[in-house]
This record gives C-alpha cells, structure tokens and sequence, in this order.
C-alpha cells in the first residue's frame, strides 16, 4: 500500500466516524482544528478525497442537497480504508522520521548572526512559544470541564509538551548566550564551517549513503 498522506489519514478517520461530504469534512476538520497538525485547504481536501475514492479506500453513498444548494456527494469509507487507517495508524506511531521542520535549520546556522541579536530573536519567539502554551492551556482546561475523554485531545497534550520542551531550550541557550557561555564567532561575516564527519557531532546519526562511488 502507498503511503497515505497526513491529510488522507485524517479524512479516513472522520469518515470512520460517519458519512459526509467533502464541504462538511473540510468544516469538521477546521472546527477540531486539525489545521493546527496538518496542512488542509477546500482544494487540497477534495483531491484527497477524489484520490482515496480512486484507490477504493471510500466510496460514494449517495447525495445530499439543500434547498438551492448544488449536489454533493456523501462518501463513506470501506473496509480497505479501514485496513488502510489502521496500517497507518501503526507506522505513523511506531516508525520515527525526520519531518524536517524549519527551526532546527536556522538553530544549525545560526552562527551568521551576532550573539545579541539571536539572545534577542530567541526572546521574542520564546514569548510566542509561552503565549501558545497558555492557549492550549487554555483549550485543555475547557475539555477537561466539558468531561471529553483524554483519548480524544492526546494530540493537544503532545504538543504542549513540545511546546514546554522548546521553551525550556529556548531560555537555557537565552542564558548561555547572556552569561557568555556559549562560545561565538567574533566576526560573523567569516563565520567557521561546520563540520564534516557527522562523528564529530555526539549523538548525531550518519545520513545514509545516496550512492555508491565508483
């Protein structure tokens, strides 16, 4: 089975649920915010839905109009796409990937900007990073008084421990960089190369060999 994207495994989920159309899956997804873990839009969520019906996982059940309202389709998903969320779901949770997010990019090449100015760029996203706590905080607190299973917000409690985790980093490096711990090119137009041998940074696998010499 090919892959499924974050985003089909999410429309297979809802559809496990009930049936829908595609209009009112793309307003679920928005109402749970699932918007906040995967990239969703109206166009990107029809293709997926085209593309699963194509590959069998749901199928049409019928149609749905609503006064002057154009057709829609309702699907529902099959017994394949079941097998296929679950497949998912299980390597999804057990394999480890790299996903290649943006910050660790910047931490990696960081050494082309002055110390103050990183002391002061990590303040400032260290002041979003709390703010977003506090709003998820915030959300966890209204689950908890509407009695909603935990199960169901596990993905919110993930994040906010992500969150915590890139909080407490971001304040530990603020204090290096303040106490003059954290050692600093002087002249961050030369600034040193990093270096080669992935042996030389602890605890950082080799990338695997893209090909063979000759």
């Amino acid at each position: 089975m090919t892959r499924l994207t974050a985003l089909a495994v999410s429309t297979l989920a809802l559809l496990a649920e009930r049936e829908m159309h595609p209009y009112e899956l793309y307003q679920l997804m928005l109402q749970r915010r699932e918007d906040r873990v995967i990239k969703v839009s109206a166009g990107s969520l029809y293709r997926a839905v085209e593309r699963l019906a194509s590959d069998g996982l749901i199928a049409a059940s019928g149609i749905e109009r609503h006064g002057h309202r154009p057709e829609r389709t309702v699907y529902a998903i099959t017994d394949a796409g079941r097998q296929a969320l679950r497949e998912s779901l299980a390597e999804m949770l057990g394999t480890h990937v790299n996903e290649y997010p943006e910050f660790p990019v910047a931490i990696r090449e960081v050494r082309n900007l002055p110390a103050p100015a990183v002391a002061q760029l990590l303040r400032d996203r260290l002041a979003a990073v709390s703010e977003s706590i506090q709003l998820t905080d915030a959300a966890l607190d209204r689950v908890a008084a509407k009695g909603l299973a935990r199960h169901f917000v596990l993905d919110v409690h993930y994040a906010r421990a992500m969150l915590e985790a890139e909080s407490r980093w971001i304040a530990q490096t603020i204090d290096e960089l303040d106490a003059g711990t954290l050692t600093w090119p002087a002249d961050v137009s030369a600034a040193p190369a990093a270096p080669t041998d992935p042996a030389a940074v602890a605890g950082a696998p080799a990338a695997a060999a893209s090909a063979t010499p000759e």
